[in-house]
């Protein structure tokens, strides 16, 4: 298969459907809608498990598991929540399969073996994990809950694209329960603070973090918190969502806890996730038209160390020297790979290293061990240089700082460049139609206006900012008085 990629400027989205399969993350399987995720593509989901799983327990949460299943009427004991999901989820009726006497060799669903309840295939787990919770929470000692799950769910999409929107994906669920209503709501600021901090230290992408409309909340939820990501294409995508719940599921389920004082109360929850979507976020956000862009912090190699040798001899002196390097490296943290295959040439390697995106790049050969230096090229800017192997390792270290730097304020400088204020909604199409990117308008407060805007432009209130300040207007369609401005953009 040709490595060269349609380019960005010609199809985005084709561009990133082959990026995905040729940079060997992930590809369509055999179910409609789902996907494999394929082992260099899982290592940089681990990366960012392992990053925020540590950032959870930091912050007092414990990781518990919850069933795949849902019993039907677990799942319609909080209304919203059923009715938000309804039409996304996959229900198991049948429990067993028979030979078919029709079809020799084919089998079909035994008719005696029914559920006696359906069960749905979980889309998220409120339901069941509060029907949990009943039986955990009796007194104020047993508060705050504070429990993680990391799992996949099941949401059946009719639209699907790799990593951003499949059937079935991977994520992490948090949910909380809590004394009071202002102990609910720090925690799911503090979760909503945690998915920023991780997405822009580690993942080198600058977020806005904000509010949920009304009607672009969770369902079940009183508000929800998010962060969102501009796309260098100009459309934003939700990074994360933080939830706070009230006292809306533990009503439905009955969990009650007798407080200090002696009096029985129902609990306020939280819940909040963030997805394999931020795959596709860390792929959108700095790849280029020669293949992924990884930032050193989530990258499976941040260091790929290729010899070139002619003959045996040769390659016994280069791994000699490779081999102190890496152990350099390592004493430093720095993950690194010696590839040393003897099926591919040089070029060959260079072409699917930068495809996949690794950070640094050290050539070393017969000429350099000689004049004691490597050739060191960056995957962000494309530049090489030789240099001394003289204190390489910490020469390394300091550029992989350097580039996790520098590709967070390229795509920062990109994001900002990309809000526009607008006054008029001729200037709002203009801006969505030619420049992309948010657009920074003031608003009515109503559904109705929400609505039609997306009805005609199919742009969508992002999020009402946290650090918007209040400014009198007026909305940009309707013309009424508005007090302060939120961001629009069209989404993945």
């Amino acid at each position: 298969m040709s490595k060269n990629l349609t380019s960005r400027a010609e199809d985005y989205s084709k561009w990133y459907n082959e990026l995905v399969v040729k940079a060997d993350l992930a590809e369509n399987s055999a179910v409609r809608g789902c996907m494999v995720i394929k082992p260099y593509g899982f290592a940089i989901w681990e990366k960012m498990q392992a990053e925020l799983d540590r950032m959870f327990k930091e912050t007092g949460h414990q990781n518990a598991y919850f069933p795949l299943f849902v019993p039907k009427s677990l799942f319609e004991a909080e209304e919203k929540n059923a009715e938000g999901f309804a039409k996304e989820c996959a229900v198991v009726t049948h429990y067993r399969l028979q030979n078919d006497p029709e079809n020799p060799g084919k089998l079909r669903v035994d008719p005696q073996a029914k559920l006696e309840e359906e069960l749905v295939v979980r889309p998220t787990s409120e339901a069941i994990i509060w029907n949990t919770y009943k039986g955990w929470i009796q007194s104020y000692r047993d508060l705050p809950l504070l429990i993680n799950q990391w799992a996949n769910v099941v949401r059946w999409e009719m639209r699907t694209r790799l990593f951003l929107r499949t059937a079935e994906f991977l994520w992490q669920e948090g949910h909380t329960a809590h004394e009071t209503k202002e102990e609910a709501i720090q925690e799911a600021e503090l979760m909503n603070n945690v998915y920023s901090d991780f997405v822009q230290n580690f993942m080198a992408i600058p977020v806005v973090k904000g509010l949920k409309t009304e009607s672009e909340r969770f369902a079940g939820a009183d508000e929800t918190y998010c962060i969102e990501a501009l796309m260098q294409d100009g459309k934003a995508l939700q990074a994360g969502t933080s939830h706070f719940l009230g006292q809306n599921f533990a009503k439905a389920f009955d969990v009650k806890f007798t407080s200090k004082e002696g009096k029985q109360d129902y609990v306020w929850a939280t819940s909040w996730g963030v997805s394999t979507r931020l795959m596709g976020a860390l792929i959108m956000t700095h790849s280029d038209d020669k293949g992924l862009v990884l930032p050193p912090n989530l990258a499976p190699n941040q260091v790929v160390i290729v010899p070139i040798y002619k003959g045996e001899d040769q390659l016994k002196e280069v791994t000699t020297v490779a081999d102190g390097m890496m152990k350099d490296l390592r004493s430093l943290g720095v993950t690194v790979k010696y590839d040393n295959r003897d099926t591919l040439r040089p070029g060959a390697k260079f072409a699917q290293h930068e495809l996949q995106g690794v950070p640094l790049r050290i050539a070393i050969g017969a000429r350099d061990i000689a004049n004691g230096t490597v050739e060191l090229a960056r995957r962000d800017n494309l530049t090489k240089e030789v240099v001394p192997s003289e204190g390489i390792a910490m020469r390394v270290k300091e550029l992989l700082k350097e580039i996790q730097e520098s590709l967070f304020n390229k795509a920062l400088d990109f994001r900002d460049n990309h809000i526009t204020k607008v006054e008029t909604f001729d200037e709002f199409k203009n801006v969505l139609e030619n420049k992309t990117g948010f657009i920074s308008a003031h608003w009515d407060g109503t559904a109705e206006t929400e609505d039609k805007i997306k009805e005609l432009t199919k742009a969508t209130i992002r999020c009402i900012p946290l650090d918007a300040k209040e400014e009198q207007g007026t909305c940009v369609f309707s013309g009424k008085p508005s007090t302060r401005r939120v961001l629009f953009a069209k989404a993945y």
